[in-house]
């Protein structure tokens, strides 16, 4: 890569995307059982042909032709041709797409294996948490940083026989860190399952070259103070933190969401931490219920351009007010709103006197007209076009976890039907990726062209792992809003 390559900085959700960690399906996708699925956190057993080559196939070509358009444009016909497209997205495979602008993790992680001591040091470090045999131990330092690197991620080798259990949510990249300004924040899974990728990470994060000039900015949060003798069901004292509940929404402001996954302890201990590092001047705790139907904040609200938000319409002022409810059932439910959500604002200068907001559309109203100094009207976008049951339905299949490769052009589902309508109620245009991806090949438009266009992925199976394409991207690199 080249030295001025490697800049990192992230100060908005939708500034121009330019770089971004990703890791394409692996095989370990394919070996997920319905017995221990949930284990895994998966919702279901997902089939990984389909994923690969006719879902995150397209997110890898759109990737390449917002990111770095000279890995693909007028090479398409090669790469689908038939000896190259079950190759494309095999990171072991010379026809992979590897580029530096689209980053995938089982890249770095080879490359950081070719180093002796830190190959040492990770294959003693997951042989230790899967409790490996001294056996299995040596035969995977024999291995090539390539082949370990798969192994490692995979769970399986060369010959099909599985080692340890794959961590199939490693797709998930938002997760394992997220770029602040400058500072890179590691997180601390709440879940076992996802202990190997943390691991993984911190080792690439901490020892590749891409990372080099960054590594005094990586933080760590540490667990509480003896916090091994805290009772299993202490749950909101222990410390874990997923990408999914940290959004930097502008260079000076920062969301933080507390979830299933992510604990108010481990809220605290960022805060202080950014705090004194000067790193941000203010940062919003974003409560929402404990259930595995929003997992993580951007489950329920991303950002879409500086005055438009998508989100679900339960954590809505109306929602909230109950402004069709009768006497009694606003009696009955007056404090359903403790039970939705709870917003609370810190400010450095002013620690001692918290900002309350009652909704999130509050919340959001107030980033983008003071934060972003938004003169047009702040739009909200609801996903199912806030139509029960479609609304539920919808978030469910991620209606509302979008990735933004620029203001106002923003990645989705197809399946999400009524959330599309409700966008194009707000003056955007659909296109599906495949039309996309043709018309960049034919020339007819180009990234610099689009504005205000939801770009709808297939997703048959991708939407089955839980997670949409907001989840399955780490941002490294975006331009400034």
């Amino acid at each position: 890569m080249a030295k001025n390559s490697n800049r990192i900085f992230v100060n908005s959700e939708i500034g121009r995307l330019r770089r971004l960690l990703v890791h394409s399906p692996d095989s370990g996708l394919g070996k997920v059982v319905p017995s221990k699925a949930q284990d895994w956190l998966f919702e279901d057993i997902v089939h990984l042909d389909t994923i690969r080559r006719k879902e995150y196939d397209f997110y890898t070509k759109l990737l390449l032709y917002f990111l770095d358009p000279e890995k693909i444009k007028g090479r398409l016909a090669k790469i689908d041709s038939s000896t190259s497209k079950r190759n494309f997205y095999k990171p072991n495979h010379k026809d992979f797409f590897r580029s530096d602008k689209v980053v995938e993790l089982q890249w770095l992680l080879a490359d950081i294996l070719t180093d002796r001591e830190i190959k040492l040091k990770l294959v003693a470090s997951v042989c230790a948490i899967e409790t490996c045999s001294n056996e299995t131990q040596n035969f995977l330092f024999k291995l090539s940083p390539q082949k370990l690197a798969q192994v490692f991620i995979s769970g399986t080798t060369d010959d099909d026989e599985m080692i340890f259990p794959p961590i199939p949510n490693f797709i998930f990249t938002r997760d394992i860190g997220i770029v602040i300004n400058d500072h890179i924040l590691l997180n601390k899974p709440a879940k076992k399952a996802r202990t190997r990728e943390a691991l993984l990470a911190k080792y690439i994060f901490f020892n590749h070259p891409l990372f080099s000039v960054y590594r005094k900015n990586v933080i760590e949060i540490a667990d509480t103070s003896h916090h091994f003798l805290l009772p299993r069901d202490a749950d909101d004292k222990k410390v874990t933190l997923e990408g999914g509940d940290v959004m930097v929404v502008s260079k000076d402001h920062l969301l933080i969401g507390v979830s299933e996954r992510t604990t108010m302890e481990a809220a605290h201990k960022v805060i202080t931490t950014l705090f004194e590092k000067d790193i941000m001047q203010k940062i919003t705790i974003v409560k929402i219920p404990k259930k595995r139907d929003y997992m993580h904040i951007d489950t329920i609200f991303t950002q879409v351009k500086k005055n438009v938000w998508v989100m679900l319409g339960s954590f809505s002022k109306k929602a909230i007010k109950m402004e069709d409810a009768d006497p009694v059932q606003r009696a009955l439910e007056g404090n359903k709103k403790e039970e939705n959500i709870k917003i609370i604002q810190f400010k450095k200068n002013n620690l001692n006197k918290p900002e309350y907001f009652d909704n999130l559309e509050d919340l959001l109203i107030d980033i983008s007209t003071n934060d972003l100094k938004c003169k047009d009207k702040v739009k909200l976008i609801y996903s199912g076009n806030n139509e029960f049951p479609f609304d539920t339905r919808e978030q469910w299949t991620d209606s509302c976890n979008l990735l933004a490769l620029k203001e106002g052009v923003v990645l989705g589902y197809d399946r999400n039907d009524k959330t599309v309508e409700a966008f194009k109620n707000n003056g955007f245009a659909i296109i599906n990726a495949t039309d996309l991806i043709d018309q960049f090949e034919k020339g007819e438009t180009e990234p610099d062209n689009m504005n205000d266009t939801l770009i709808l992925m297939p997703s048959a199976e991708l939407s089955r792992a839980r997670g949409g394409f907001h989840c399955m991207s780490m941002p490294l690199l975006r331009d400034e809003v």
